[in-house]
């Protein structure tokens, strides 16, 4: 699914990667950590193509990423992190927009499937009535782990998703994703809910190499 070849990335003078070589399988279910500084936000930002590796060659699907690939890899991949990013409206509102984008329509949900996805983060039907800008920083992190669902989304970069959480909602997020075996899931966290994981495996980014 993802292969990294020989990556090395400098930024503002600082080496963050140096002839790194990584590779998970499609269907992995990944932990990555380390200390602040090491790059595991820089580790997203080349997967999706926000950032282009010094030398070296990164690969999503078997296919190399650059410039023109990126865009067909970019839609099979949702990415959510610590500090969402919403535009300031209702949030159904907001899905209403996503699924009117041409690309989007012929996955629209009907409002049964919208419900049952809200249950699962335990967020109430309700919430799609309520202004983006008046939700918790976790419930827009739920709300855009339902979006990147309902879009079928088979990849998932999840950068501290759950730091905003307490103990009981952290454990319905884990445990939803534990679940699917379909999905390809790295997850960035210090949350030690990740480490019980069922089948995860710990990848520490400072030291290069799997822990389990």
């Amino acid at each position: 699914m993802f292969e990294f070849k020989n990556v090395s990335l400098t930024l503002q003078g600082k080496e963050i990667f140096q002839d790194f070589s990584w590779h998970v399988p499609a269907r992995s279910k990944v932990l990555i950590v380390g200390p602040s500084g090491c790059g595991k936000s820089s580790l997203f930002e080349l997967i999706l193509g926000f950032k282009r590796p010094d030398k070296g060659q990164i690969y999503f699907d078997g296919q190399l990423i650059s410039a023109e690939s990126i865009w067909e890899a970019r839609p099979k991949i949702a990415y959510v992190d610590q500090s969402v990013s919403l535009p300031s409206q209702k949030a159904g509102a907001f899905l209403d927009f996503v699924f009117e984008l041409k690309k989007n329509r012929q996955l629209k949900p009907d409002l049964e499937q919208i419900t049952t996805h809200l249950a699962n983060f335990d967020l109430e039907p309700s919430i799609l009535e309520q202004e983006i800008d008046k939700l918790s920083g976790g419930e827009k992190q739920r709300l855009m782990l339902v979006i990147a669902i309902l879009l079928k989304r088979k990849v998932f970069l999840l950068d501290e998703v759950t730091s905003a959480l307490d103990k009981e909602l952290r454990q319905k997020v884990i445990t939803y994703f534990s679940k699917q075996d379909d999905l390809t899931v790295l997850s960035i966290s210090h949350d030690e809910e990740w480490f019980n994981f069922p089948g995860i495996r710990v990848f520490d980014l400072e030291q290069k190499k799997w822990l389990s």
